[in-house]
């Protein structure tokens, strides 16, 4: 299991839970079982949302590991310039 960290507005789609454990190995699988654990996520990650893995912010790195020591945020979508 995966712990996330959930920021800001999207702890509302998990009751408040700001860590939330999901089953996954990578980027991908831990937006998937979050979708599916906590429907209210869906349109949020379908938006777009970043996700730190072990201090690394990434947006859309699909296939990025993910170990079940590792240090994983979800987070609104970064943007910057």
């Amino acid at each position: 299991m995966v712990q996330v960290r959930l920021w800001g507005s999207l702890r509302e789609a998990t009751g408040g839970r700001d860590v939330v454990e999901v089953n996954a190995s990578d980027f991908k699988g831990v937006l998937r079982e979050l979708e599916a654990n906590y429907p209210g996520l869906k349109d949020r990650i379908e938006r777009g949302v970043s996700l730190a893995i072990d201090g690394v912010i990434y947006r859309e790195a699909w296939f990025q590991p993910v170990r079940p020591d590792s240090e994983v945020v979800l987070m609104p979508l970064m943007v910057g310039g």
